[in-house]
């Protein structure tokens, strides 16, 4: 059982965990170059994401606890980016909400399903999703970083257009509708196994 639970991707996926309040105490810190460590520290963690799956696989560590603990990672991670967005007023509550309602609900069915060893089919799609939801909150971290620094980088004019135009909110808006709609695909194409797994409940 021990090398179930300390393996090298386990222990990437709980950095990535771990890199969360740090992520979080640099945001919300105020202090100088702050939010450019933020952004940074997001970036690692989002590189973990994809780096622990290759570990599991390359070195066969694959494991239950993985399997739970990877998406719950990626939630927790953007989750605390998206409700921060909130905090600060620059995205709607009602975005996140079905963000993070869609992510939950999908790690919720599959962390269920493999309890039961059911293989759930995962498209192409949720990764376009995940690398979306990546893109949009290093764009609205790097416009955090411009509020404090944009008179020094010589970016006014492009800090202006962001501010008098809502761009972030139409980005936003995008990567919510296509979030909600890879929660819907996810749930059409693992209609059976779902039912199945309803009946032997």
């Amino acid at each position: 059982m021990k090398s179930q639970i300390i393996t090298r991707a386990n222990l990437i996926t709980t950095t990535r965990i771990l890199l969360t309040p740090l992520f979080l105490y640099f945001l919300f810190g105020g202090r100088d170059y702050f939010e450019i460590f933020a952004l940074i520290i997001f970036i690692i963690a989002s590189v973990t994401d994809a780096y622990d799956g290759y570990v599991a696989r390359k070195y066969r560590e694959e494991s239950r606890l993985g399997k739970f603990l990877d998406p719950l990672a990626d939630k927790i991670l953007m989750s605390a980016a998206f409700i921060s967005f909130v905090v600060m007023g620059l995205v709607p509550l009602w975005m996140v909400i079905l963000v993070i309602l869609r992510d939950f609900m999908v790690t919720g069915i599959r962390i269920l399903m493999s309890a039961k060893d059911k293989t759930m089919v995962t498209r192409k799609s949720a990764k376009a999703k995940t690398g979306a939801q990546i893109g949009v909150v290093c764009f609205i971290l790097v416009y955090i970083i411009t509020q404090r620094w944009k008179i020094f980088l010589g970016i006014s004019d492009y800090v202006k257009f962001l501010e008098e135009y809502p761009v972030i909110y139409l980005l936003m808006l995008l990567v919510t509708l296509f979030t909600v709609w890879t929660g819907i695909e996810y749930i059409i194409v693992n209609r059976k196994t779902i039912k199945q797994y309803l009946k032997t409940s």
